[in-house]
């Protein structure tokens, strides 16, 4: 339990109202990532973002990942020695989907019963609020800490994450000690990730009329018993690794099913080519490479029955899940300061996807993820935040830099 109720705090409170209006104004620059659009549309945000930074008297860098799409860093130096914190929040969100399904204007930020609403507001323009309002909140009561606390605001995490690769490619995530990623986990201590693979899976046929079956070869059936045989890898791989208490299942699913590739589908019409995408969401127990080596061996085993299998296996994405020991110094700041912020024990969790973070962990720094907002509400209709979650946020990650960066070791 806090000593003292932080929540009663003049601090709090204006902290509480600065992250509300600053919020309001990154969902109402609308951010969103599209597919069919390299160009993004991550700019308007990241200037204004820039400019905030500035004006609170941060040391402040744009650096532009493709044409259009910035990254943002921000640096508070103590200049003093010690430690050097990151947190990392980026400026991209998801298609609003179909607007009229919305209740709420997706870009307004309106508040209704404590909730604001909009794009972002959960995934997670609140959460980039929250550390930018934390930092200044830190200069503002001019606080002493030691060391140094970057700023990582990237483009592109809903996509290939270009932002992230871009900013450690720099040089930027070089001696970072810890890395604190804000992200929608309801203000849980995060401190594992399920990785990633995506696979394209590619059957060649020769296309034919449906009535003369014999004359063609159809590359449907062929693409079922490989369905087949990766549902019974999955099954093996829970059965061996067992259910993570922090991650669940790993899993393999097929998504994206399709044939003919290019070209209109007819039913009498045998295609010459089908194509499937699998996500894989692994677990820290997993080895991406021998788990891409026994799907290898499953297209071995079926050629070998089959002379006409003709396959291509594309790797499009390849993330390893993450996992850092409860006993980390930036693990155990972020969870004291949940402590004394909430008066609760926290929360330790997982996060179910892959995030930012993940880069910065293969780079070698520790990471947890956490922040507010319902963990099943990112990239849905009417998606919300509430707003005292957001003040609460905002204090842990202020009480959590602080005693991450108070010159002592927490080991």
């Amino acid at each position: 339990m806090p000593l003292t109720n932080l929540k009663a705090t003049e601090t709090y409170f204006r902290d509480r109202e600065t992250v509300i209006e600053l919020t309001q104004k990154l969902v109402r620059i609308e951010s969103v990532y599209r597919e069919n659009d390299p160009t993004g549309n991550e700019e308007e945000v990241a200037n204004f973002v820039a400019q905030y930074l500035g004006d609170i008297g941060i040391e402040t860098y744009v650096e532009e990942v493709v044409p259009g799409r910035p990254n943002v860093i921000g640096i508070i130096d103590s200049g003093k020695p010690g430690k050097t914190l990151l947190f990392e929040g980026h400026t991209d969100v998801v298609t609003e989907g179909n607007r009229e399904a919305w209740k709420y204007d997706p870009f307004a930020a309106e508040i209704v019963d404590g909730r604001m609403y909009g794009r972002g507001t959960n995934d997670t323009k609140g959460n980039l609020a929250c550390m930018i309002t934390a930092c200044q909140s830190l200069l503002l009561d001019k606080e002493e800490f030691t060391g140094k606390i970057i700023l990582c605001i990237p483009c592109d995490e809903e996509g290939l994450m270009l932002g992230i690769k871009h900013f450690i490619k720099n040089g930027w995530a070089d001696n970072v000690d810890g890395a604190i990623i804000c992200e929608p986990e309801e203000n849980q201590v995060c401190i594992a990730q399920r990785g990633a693979i995506r696979l394209r899976v590619d059957i060649y046929g020769k296309m034919a009329h449906g009535a003369i079956s014999w004359s063609g070869i159809n590359p449907n059936w062929r693409m079922a018993r490989f369905i087949v045989e990766i549902e019974k890898l999955e099954k093996e791989e829970k059965a061996r690794l067992g259910r993570d208490p922090l991650l669940n299942w790993p899993s393999i699913t097929p998504t994206i099913l399709r044939a003919p590739v290019k070209g209109e589908a007819q039913i009498n019409v045998i295609p010459d080519h089908c194509m499937m995408t699998l996500d894989i969401r692994t677990v820290p127990a997993q080895n991406h490479d021998e788990l891409l080596g026994k799907i290898d061996a499953i297209i071995t085993r079926l050629k070998a029955d089959d002379p006409d299998f003709k396959v291509n296996l594309t790797v499009l994405d390849n993330r390893p899940a993450t996992a850092t020991s409860k006993d980390n110094p930036v693990v155990r700041a972020t969870y004291e300061a949940v402590a004394e912020v909430t008066g609760k024990e926290p929360i330790y969790n997982g996060v179910p996807g892959a995030t930012d973070g993940t880069f910065l962990h293969v780079h070698g720094i520790p990471i947890v993820t956490i922040g507010a907002g319902d963990r099943e509400i990112p990239h849905q209709i009417n998606e919300y935040v509430d707003i005292e979650e957001l003040a609460e946020t905002t204090a842990i990650y202020r009480l959590a830099t602080l005693k991450f960066l108070a010159g002592e070791d927490l080991q």
